[in-house]
């Protein structure tokens, strides 16, 4: 009867409440799936489902106990999942951005198409090159996210991008082909920065750690990155967590305007 009083009570609010939540935890958890910290969020799930059993029990000493451990591990929670979280507002501001009706960036189409079409042209003629002769290159083209933390680990350039620049950096004898490549606009901003390894658990063994930097710094941002592997020749596009492997240096050109105008 108790149960059957509690059900018929509830609001339209109540289930909407419930329905949120709900969803919540579902892209969190979808956000989290392939890493190593799922482990910790199942086992975090699994003490607040305690906490609410003892607090439906009326179990006052270890329900306090939970509590303090609740608030006092939130602040942890935030250092913890820091990729994560910042990987969910990216996403969240991404969806924003791609709904909206209308914007200033609108007004300078023209412009950012202009600069967007530069950069492209670079890539591809320093990739084919790349490609044929196996150097190994990272580049991360910058969109809406900033990428200040991995830029402060290189060295600034800031110099105008071209085709032959880019094959200048990645050459195997200059001190600064180890790492990436930071581009803004039609700029390369950054070289020899450093970026986050993906920890996803599922990535073929096949992947070097270029790749799965690559990946690492799509997973956390919006940018988008070329790879040319050092060992085969091939060339990769890592975009929103996902590796595009072997593309054609003849389709790269075309793959790239079809990701970065489609917005």
């Amino acid at each position: 009867m108790i149960l059957l009083s509690a059900f018929l009570s509830l609001r339209v609010t109540d289930i909407v409440d419930m329905l949120f939540v709900a969803y919540l935890l579902y892209q969190l958890y979808s956000l989290l799936k392939d890493t190593v910290a799922v482990n910790i969020f199942i086992a975090i799930f699994g003490m607040f489902l305690f906490w609410l059993i003892v607090k439906a029990l009326n179990m006052e000493l270890t329900g306090a106990i939970l509590q303090q451990v609740f608030s006092i591990g939130s602040i942890a929670l935030v250092v913890l999942f820091q990729p994560e979280i910042r990987r969910f507002l990216v996403n969240l501001g991404k969806k924003y951005r791609t709904h909206k009706w209308f914007g200033l960036a609108k007004l300078f189409t023209t412009e950012t198409d202009s600069r967007i079409n530069v950069t492209i042209k670079a890539i591809t003629i320093a990739c084919t090159h790349m490609s044929a002769s196996k150097t190994g290159a990272l580049i991360v083209i910058t969109r809406t996210t900033p990428l200040d933390d991995f830029v402060e680990t290189g060295d600034i350039i800031n110099g105008v991008i071209s085709g032959r620049l880019l094959e200048n950096i990645f050459f195997k004898n200059t001190p600064l082909h180890d790492g990436a490549v930071i581009t803004l606009n039609d700029k390369i901003y950054a070289a020899r920065c450093i970026l986050p390894v993906s920890d996803n658990r599922k990535l073929p063994a096949n992947l070097g750690l270029r790749h799965r930097a690559a990946l690492g710094v799509t997973e956390s941002t919006d940018a988008l990155v070329v790879i040319v592997s050092e060992e085969t020749g091939y060339i990769s596009i890592a975009d929103h967590g996902v590796i595009h492997e072997n593309i054609p240096a003849d389709q790269l050109e075309q793959r790239l305007e079809s990701i970065l105008t489609k917005n």
